[in-house]
């Protein structure tokens, strides 16, 4: 994993980005929502500060989804090709996709959330702590 730099960005190269902070936690989203959004059983997320994450290219367009936690749940895209590059964007943080990462090989989730909407032919990692919802705070 970076110590403290790793950049990113879309399929088309439109957007690039950067972060200046190690995560703050690595997991696996298993909503209905991250399922649509990303065509698979889950959406690998690396969770930041927001002040450490820096688009340096293009402009993320946003679309937002209703949310149990925050009240909405606000993703980024490219609006050329469709990758979907941040999620559960707030003051505090900022989640970004693994898949967008320029080597994603550093990504190393700790947890399984939303674990009660996972497909049953998703096979959950049994080494990583699963939640129905979100982690206790």
């Amino acid at each position: 994993m970076p110590n403290s730099f790793f950049t990113g960005g879309c399929l088309c190269g439109a957007i690039r980005y950067e972060c200046s902070s190690r995560p703050i936690i690595m997991l696996n989203c298993h909503c209905r929502d991250c399922q649509q959004l990303s065509g698979g059983p889950f959406t690998p997320v690396v969770y930041v500060p927001a002040k450490a994450f820096k688009v340096t290219k293009g402009a993320l367009h946003h679309y937002t989804t209703p949310s149990i936690a925050n009240g909405h749940n606000k993703r980024g895209f490219c609006a050329n090709c469709g990758s979907r590059i941040t999620g559960a964007e707030t003051e505090r943080g900022i989640g970004i996709t693994a898949s967008s990462l320029d080597d994603p090989r550093w990504f190393q989730p700790k947890m399984n959330v939303w674990v009660s909407d996972a497909q049953p032919w998703d096979m959950l990692d049994p080494q990583l702590p699963g939640f129905d919802r979100y982690p206790p705070s």
